[in-house]
């Protein structure tokens, strides 16, 4: 799968990566890599032999250091907006993936880059990362789902100091507070990346994708509920039901 104008997609037996390739603008998140990246991700999801997917961003500066804001506030009518958002939504499809993704960051990762981030399963930086959200200080707040994906991972209080103050993180700060799994050094970060990727992998994909799914729905759910989810994957996977199956017959 090629052709992309802003990314790069490769897949090696069952490991993708998508490399983010707008080094030369930081890869800032623009309408193009927006499109790109739908593609990509439904080409993930629908991919059956890819059981995990590795994001990464080409040059050594940045990771993604934010959006493209004379695209993005320059936007059509609203309804036009709307159906424009409707048809991509790259966020929301993000987070349906049902593979582990693993984000490897490096440099500046700020704004839409924290957000595409945050959509992944495991992050691991390197020592050169710098965390932020710095939509308030523009005007604009974040609006691919920093605002309800940041707190989740790392606390209300910790999450609103970041948006309300524009208060970028160190990477062993953001290691600290549970933003990233590891810190590695900068020459490390693919290798460590490919290694973690590896491993899961190495392992049953259904019972990957369903122990994804436990967590990732559970924590919507209140415990209960979660520990009845958990039961039903289980269960499940004993009869060798796929995890699209299984999260339609605990929606019912």
């Amino acid at each position: 799968m090629s052709g992309f104008k802003t990314l790069i997609y490769e897949k090696k037996g069952s490991i993708a990566s998508v490399t983010l390739n707008r080094p030369r603008v930081l890869n800032i998140y623009n309408i193009q890599m927006r499109d790109d990246l739908y593609e990509v991700l439904r080409a993930i999801k629908d991919d059956s032999e890819v059981r995990v997917a590795i994001f990464k961003g080409a040059g050594e500066k940045a990771f993604c250091a934010g959006a493209d804001l004379s695209e993005f506030l320059t936007a059509p009518s609203p309804i036009v907006a709307r159906q424009i958002r409707f048809e991509r939504d790259v966020w929301d499809l993000f987070l349906s993936i049902p593979q582990p993704l693993i984000a490897a960051v490096h440099g500046f990762v700020l704004g839409s880059g924290i957000e595409i981030a945050l959509c992944c399963d495991i992050r691991i930086a390197s020592e050169d990362v710098r965390f932020g959200l710095p939509e308030v200080g523009l005007g604009i707040i974040p609006a691919a789902g920093g605002t309800q994906t940041l707190p989740r991972v790392i606390g209300r209080g910790k999450a609103l100091e970041m948006l309300l103050t524009n208060r970028w993180l160190t990477g062993e700060e953001a290691f600290q507070c549970g933003l990233v799994n590891r810190i590695v050094p900068k020459n490390k970060l693919l290798e460590a990346a490919e290694e973690m990727a590896r491993k899961i992998a190495s392992y049953n994909p259904i019972a990957v994708r369903n122990a994804k799914q436990a967590v990732v729905k559970g924590l919507d759910l209140p415990l209960k509920e979660g520990l009845e989810l958990e039961k039903r994957l289980s269960s499940e996977l004993k009869l060798g039901l796929s995890p699209e199956l299984v999260m339609e017959e605990s929606e019912k």
